[in-house]
Parts: structure tokens; sequence; C-alpha cells
């Protein structure tokens, strides 16, 4: 079966991280799965990809609220980085967030790809990778 290389999760929440690792990992569907528990920590993640053990990211979970720099903050940082850097990969923003405004300022990045709610679910998961990565997963 076609797998993704790899998930970059980017999430300070550790319960929130748990259970996503634990969803992707059920249905197989990623050889690697990172985790970085600040925005900060996934900006200096992706600009390490010269490093042997850098894994480039085929998809990023990130969440909106996190202390320090937050999910949008992380966007415009991205952003600035290589074409080589951000090659080929979908952001879908995973949080918890009810605000509106939250939803509209995703449907007008660029960057985003997808804006879900928390928690991420196995069906939630299957639909993105059939969308974005032609993967055909059951559940």
């Amino acid at each position: 079966m076609k797998k993704l290389n790899s998930i970059l999760l980017i999430d300070d929440d550790n319960a929130s991280n748990f259970l996503h690792r634990l969803i992707i990992q059920s249905i197989d569907c990623a050889d690697h799965i990172k985790i970085c528990t600040s925005a900060q920590k996934g900006l200096d993640y992706l600009k390490q990809n010269s490093d042997e053990e850098f894994i480039q990211p085929d998809l990023i979970f990130l969440d909106i609220n996190m202390p320090g720099m937050n999910g949008w903050e992380f966007l415009e940082e991205y952003d600035k980085l290589s074409a080589e850097q951000k090659a080929k990969i979908i952001i879908v923003m995973l949080s918890n967030s009810i605000n509106p405004d939250d939803h509209i300022k995703a449907q007008n990045n660029d960057l985003v790809t997808e804006f879900i709610g928390k928690p991420l679910t196995k069906e939630t998961l299957i639909l993105i990778l059939k969308k974005y990565f032609n993967l055909n997963i059951e559940a």
C-alpha cells in the first residue's frame, strides 16, 4: 500500500498529539510521524532540511492557539522559507477554535489547504489522504 513519507504534527497539547499519532498509526498511512510541541519548533524543524535526520513532511497538521508563536504567525514565517523547504507540503489547520474569523482567515490563506476541528478523526484523515494524496485507505 502506498503511504506518505512523513506527517508533521505541530501542537502544544500533548493529549492531542498522542491521540492524533494513534489515529495516524491506526491506518498505517505514513512511514514517519514527527511531533513538534510549538510553532517555533515546527519552523526550526522545517529549516533543518540539510540535516541527515530531516524527513520532509508531506502533510502538516497545525494548531492555531499555541503559546509564543501561534499558528498564524507560523504561517507568516513558513511563507518565507525557500520553495525547496515548502515543496508540495499540504497544511491542514486543526483547531478547537470556534471563532468564525479563524475559519475565514484560513479560507483566505493560500498556504492552508483545509481547516478542520479537533480532534482529528480516522474518517477525516482518510478523506484528506484521498483528496490530496490520492491514497485509498479503508477505515
